[in-house]
């Protein structure tokens, strides 16, 4: 053998190696189911996000440690959209260049709104644990998406009938100007209008991230408002608390999902006291949430977030339909497997409607006591 072909052949072996190995690599990421994850993992509305997606960790570690799904295990790829609209879309291009079927989430409407118009065309199906916004499910845009939550119209329904409950008249309706924050202030808005015992003494959009919202507080103050219904998130809503309750402004504030959450607790502090908040329904009771829940707190030494149930059963459903199927591949199959397929959940028994509701999934009222929410009973 001649030096010149000896090094020939080692040439040749080391791509021909190569090739084996690039082979492999590719048979290994056939050899496993993904489904994205897609939701803020970081930045201010983080604990929305990475609740959705521990849900997601949860169910699928445990899948995976009975063998996984049709003789695969199953992956997670996470997209991190930060709730913004702008970077939803970003991420939802990456799941379809990836060549992700199925996507839990997103979190945020507006950023799941952003996303859909991508997935909708490349028939990939997207079930939220989070995402409230009505027309989601009403419009028949999307007729790919499913979500694990009750719509925004059954939330500001309660919020509307828990203020004429609590006899107030005049009221405040505040937002953030974003899909979800702003419709479903607009749902209430319209209840309040339609009755003749209340009036909508305010209705006013603040901006995201402003510093503090001092203006808007002496305008509710001027109002003379006698509760607040907020629209929104968490950070917004607990600089609006904090500037009311500073101002001595014992003016009752109602919120949403979005604020039903511990972080607010911990950013407003004393001031997030008697707050009210609309949140899902308490299944703290059912043995899968159990389970999940002591899950979380021995993997993460914490309790769980706002929507770590909602993403378990959304994780659920996606897997269960994934298996009813028999792969990803085939998309009407996966729907019909949705809409047909019961599966047991944290949540209960779930499976989704014409519209890709959840069928039995509701809101409760939440209020702030001693640094906790509890139910209103």
């Amino acid at each position: 053998m001649t030096k010149s072909f000896s090094k020939k052949f080692f040439v040749v072996l080391a791509c021909a190696s190569l090739m084996i190995f690039a082979f492999s690599a590719v048979a290994m990421a056939a050899d496993t189911i993904k489904i994205g994850v897609g939701g803020a993992h970081s930045g201010d509305l983080a604990s929305y996000g990475l609740s959705g997606a521990n849900g997601a960790e949860f169910v699928v570690q445990k899948v995976n440690a009975a063998g996984g799904i049709l003789g695969k295990q199953v992956e997670i790829v996470m997209g991190d959209d930060q709730c913004k609209p702008e970077l939803a879309t970003n991420v939802a291009t990456k799941m379809v260049s990836d060549g992700i079927k199925v996507v839990m989430g997103h979190i945020c409407s507006g950023a799941t709104k952003a996303a859909l118009p991508i997935y909708t065309p490349a028939n990939i199906l997207c079930i939220s644990p989070s995402a409230t916004a009505v027309e989601l499910t009403t419009s028949g845009d999307y007729p790919y998406f499913f979500r694990t939550i009750a719509r925004d119209d059954a939330q500001s329904n309660l919020q509307y009938d828990f203020a004429k409950k609590l006899g107030f008249k005049k009221i405040a309706v505040i937002h953030d100007k974003d899909d979800y924050g702003k419709g479903l202030a607009e749902l209430v808005k319209a209840s309040i209008e339609k009755d003749p015992g209340m009036e909508v003494v305010l209705f006013e959009g603040i901006t995201p991230g402003a510093m503090d919202y001092s203006a808007v507080v002496q305008k509710i103050k001027r109002s003379g408002a006698e509760a607040v219904v907020y629209g929104g998130y968490h950070p917004e809503a607990s600089k609006l608390v904090m500037g009311m309750r500073k101002k001595k402004m014992d003016t009752v504030f109602i919120s949403d999902d979005g604020v039903k959450d511990d972080t607010f607790i911990k950013v407003a502090g004393e001031y997030a006291e008697g707050v009210y908040a609309t949140g899902p329904k308490d299944v703290s009771k059912n043995p899968l949430a159990i389970e999940a829940t002591e899950w979380h707190k021995k993997t993460y030494n914490a309790d769980p977030g706002a929507f770590f149930l909602n993403g378990v059963a959304a994780t659920q459903a996606l897997l269960n339909a994934i298996e009813a199927a028999g792969g990803t591949d085939d998309y009407k199959a996966l729907i019909e497997a949705l809409r047909t397929k019961e599966v047991e959940t944290p949540l209960g028994s779930v499976k989704f409607d014409d519209h890709g509701d959840a069928v039995g999934v509701g809101f409760l009222m939440y209020q702030v006591k001693s640094g906790v929410y509890v139910e209103v009973k």
